[in-house]
């Protein structure tokens, strides 16, 4: 039996105590947020905090963690206003998307842990990767994160910039090749 906390719900998995923590959110619990990337822990992509830890879900059994409590990105706040979520729209960091939900897991918590991170901080606290090359705005993604959760800066909630979403609904047929 595995039994532990996962974004505020107990739960209880009836699964091999061996099976990798992303599978038991991915495939259990539909919490598909947590991606998989590489499977050998080096990528991030599957990065969720386990008791105040950024921990690749990848490498994690959920027999090894009972008795944890487990936050997916799914978790982090449930209005998407985490300090370190804003920042990553704030600053137009995503691209693809794919490595983002592990390196806002990453963020977060180094950002539980250290309030005022120094750019060295940030740089080996997070040691995801990301094919598309977001790095050179990660270090001050974070830095606004961080003023933000001190109070020193407010950053709004939404689309930055650009297209209204209720427009892009409406363009996005229009941008469809026909038959």
């Amino acid at each position: 039996m595995t039994r532990f906390t996962v974004n505020n719900q107990p739960v209880h998995y009836r699964m091999d105590p061996a099976t990798p923590l992303l599978w038991a959110l991915r495939d259990a619990s539909n919490l598909t947020g947590t991606k998989y990337g590489c499977g050998n822990g080096h990528c991030g992509a599957c990065t969720v905090d386990i008791d105040g830890q950024a921990v690749r879900s990848c490498q994690t059994t959920i027999g090894s963690i009972e008795g944890s409590f487990v936050t997916t990105i799914e978790g982090l706040s449930r209005e998407r206003d985490h300090p370190a979520q804003l920042a990553f729209i704030a600053e137009n960091v995503p691209q693809c998307g794919f490595c983002i939900p592990g390196m806002i897991m990453a963020a977060a918590v180094l950002l539980k842990k250290n309030g005022n991170p120094t750019e060295d901080d940030i740089r080996e606290g997070i040691t995801n990767l990301c094919r598309c090359g977001i790095y050179p705005r990660l270090v001050e993604t974070v830095l606004r994160a961080a003023r933000a959760q001190r109070g020193d800066e407010t950053i709004p909630a939404g689309v930055p910039s650009g297209i209204d979403p209720a427009d892009a609904a409406r363009l996005v047929p229009a941008l469809l090749p026909t038959k």
